[in-house]
């Protein structure tokens, strides 16, 4: 990006690490293509299939047609009476017509048979990296290599992978037209097959170089270019509109839009005039070499080297392989730039493979023991959590309080077994649950976050989420679990009731506030019914009300259940059976509230300090 003040290319604070793709060499590029094959195999084999039978037939269609026009030129160039001439020539005539009638037949064949190979291809490919997606470690999404691996196979690897998809079956038509047109020459003359290359090579080589011109331009312009969506995404999404206009920001979104657009416009002239020049030189070059090898003709026409007939088939061969191999460089070295691109929507779906998983088991958290537990997040030299050793009873209801960033919620996390410990045990009675598989873990768990996800559904998916697959026909649990949460007040206000889609990028969709949509949330945890409950700072967006509802709830609610409360709103606390105070990734306080607040540590002190604002206000 050019610094406004000086006009230097500058490396931006936002640019991302994007030079994985640029390492790569051509080597990589048949290992990086090989997916599509294989996704292509997978996702569509009949049509994979019908595609390459009627791509051979059209070549051999074609070099049949190529023979059959030497027989027609050598009948009409023969000598006597026009008419008898035209009348020898017409069973060859037909027989060029039925050759390019059967081409042209399986050409239409091929791109019906492909209409169903590329959104095949796209369809399967998505699956596999939103499942690897969803698949993946929590702690990965702390983890900016991941991330950044994650976005590249999205935005790009999938895109590519698509129009690889496309290139290849464009890359077979082109290499069996090419020789289908230099076999047909070869056998008429073996002098006509140089002839060819001294005509198309000019061509081909004018295609490569504009193509990697463009591949060296995207290198230098991706980072751009995610800048120039960031800043449409701020531009025209509903979310930042009020903000913006509240602080008069207009101008300043719009410098930012001009700071990565501009040298971008200007990349994409350089780019441009670039490949116009690469194109006339060997557009030059061509004419060059099409001039020579007419004249080489010629001269093999004037010494009858040649018959003249075969010297206008090879014209005719030398215009459709030239056709021909524009194509195949054109197709070829978008593949090379593709493979590139492949090759990252692989390594992403590699990294976020989950080792093989233990066998199933039946696990309740009943007593949680952790044992000096420590975790650091990826990429950070500071531990989160710091040789953390406690027991939870079950059925104890545990609070969690500190500071911001002193980890309550990846000791909760670890809890939840989302997490696992960097070193140390987190056992569950007796059983470690980093050898337990996930899915044995996580039914065991509800968990309610302080910024819970906004389904774009209807309200009674935003509930069933919970736990989708639980029986639940006549909707009495959903029902109850939101009168329990205090949702059932936002679901009669709503104008189809249970059924409301609430997202207004829909028609019909409506938006809820911040507190409906926590009140939902909590909803959706109740309806889980799960024996170890994780609730981080659930009300933090709730009235005094539906704070005072959801809290009375949860005491409910406890009585059977094991439950860890996060919360900065200590006089929630209270009721808890024990409170665990966490300071700087260390448990350095824990009691009932009565007895820390005898104790006079951090718990009394922050304690003190919330009581003193309501007591001032």
């Amino acid at each position: 990006m050019t610094d406004p003040r000086d006009g230097n290319l500058v490396t931006p604070h936002w640019q991302l690490d994007d030079s994985s793709a640029t390492r790569r060499s051509l080597r990589d590029v048949p290992a990086a293509t090989w997916p599509v094959l294989k996704t292509i195999r997978h996702a569509a084999p009949g049509a994979a299939l019908a595609v390459a039978v009627m791509q051979v037939v059209s070549g051999l269609a074609a070099a049949f047609g190529l023979f059959a026009t030497t027989g027609v030129l050598t009948d009409l160039l023969a000598g006597g009476p026009t008419t008898d001439r035209v009348v020898a020539a017409l069973p060859n005539l037909l027989l060029v017509a039925g050759a390019f009638g059967l081409r042209g037949a399986m050409d239409v064949g091929v791109a019906l048979a492909h209409a169903r190979v590329t959104p095949s291809v796209r369809r399967l490919a998505e699956e596999r990296l939103y499942a690897a997606s969803l698949g993946a470690d929590l702690a990965a999404f702390d983890d900016a290599r991941f991330y950044d691996r994650m976005h590249r196979a999205r935005d790009r690897g999938l895109f590519f992978l698509e129009r690889a998809a496309d290139n290849l079956v464009e890359l077979v038509g082109s290499l069996i037209g090419i020789a289908a047109a230099a076999g047909s020459l070869a056998v008429l003359h073996p002098v006509l097959l140089p002839v060819l290359l001294l005509a198309v090579l000019p061509d081909g080589w004018a295609v490569q170089r504009a193509a990697r011109l463009a591949y060296a331009s995207v290198g230098r312009t991706v980072v751009l270019d995610r800048r120039v969506q960031m800043v449409s995404d701020l531009a025209t999404e509903r979310e930042p509109a009020a903000e913006i206009r509240a602080y008069q920001a207009e101008p300043f979104v719009l410098d930012e839009y001009r700071l990565a657009a501009d040298p971008l416009r200007d990349e994409d002239v350089r780019l441009a005039t670039a490949q116009a020049r690469v194109r006339g030189v060997g557009r030059a070059l061509a004419g060059l070499g099409l001039a020579v090898t007419y004249v080489v003709l010629g001269l093999l026409v004037r010494y009858e080297w040649v018959p003249l007939a075969v010297a206008g088939t090879a014209v005719i061969a030398i215009r459709v392989a030239t056709t021909a191999l524009n194509r195949l460089v054109l197709a070829a070295n978008q593949l090379v730039e593709q493979g590139l691109y492949i090759a990252d929507y692989q390594e992403f779906l590699a990294s976020a493979a989950q080792p093989p998983q233990p066998t199933t088991i039946d696990l309740d958290p009943g007593r949680v023991s952790l044992h000096d537990v420590t975790f650091r997040y990826p990429d950070s030299t500071r531990l989160a959590l710091d040789g953390v050793t406690l027991t939870v009873e079950p059925g104890e209801t545990v609070a969690l309080v500190g500071e911001n960033g002193s980890g309550k919620t990846t000791l909760a996390k670890l809890i939840a077994g989302l997490y696992a410990p960097t070193s140390g045990r987190v056992l569950w009675g007796e059983h470690d649950i980093a050898s337990a598989d996930r899915s044995s873990v996580a039914s065991q768990v509800m968990m309610v976050l302080q910024d819970p996800v906004r389904w774009p559904h209807t309200a009674r998916v935003n509930v069933r989420v919970g736990r989708h697959d639980r029986p639940d026909p006549d909707g009495v649990a959903v029902k109850q679990a939101a009168s329990q949460a205090g949702a059932d007040e936002v679901v009669d206000g709503l104008p189809a009731g249970w059924e409301t889609l609430l997202s207004k990028q829909f028609r019909g969709g409506v938006e809820l506030s911040g507190g409906q949509w926590q009140r939902l949330a909590v909803a959706r945890g109740l309806f889980r019914d799960a024996p170890l409950l994780i609730w981080d700072e659930p009300t933090a967006p709730l009235d005094a009300k539906a704070e005072f509802a959801v809290y009375e709830s949860l005491r409910a609610l406890a009585a059977d259940r094991t439950v860890v409360l996060i919360t900065h709103r200590l006089a929630s606390v209270r009721h808890a059976d024990r409170i665990l105070l966490l300071h700087e990734g260390k448990l350095v306080e824990q009691g009932t509230h009565a007895e820390l607040l005898a104790l006079g540590g951090r718990y009394a002190d922050l304690y003190e300090l919330q009581a003193r604002m309501y007591a001032d206000a």
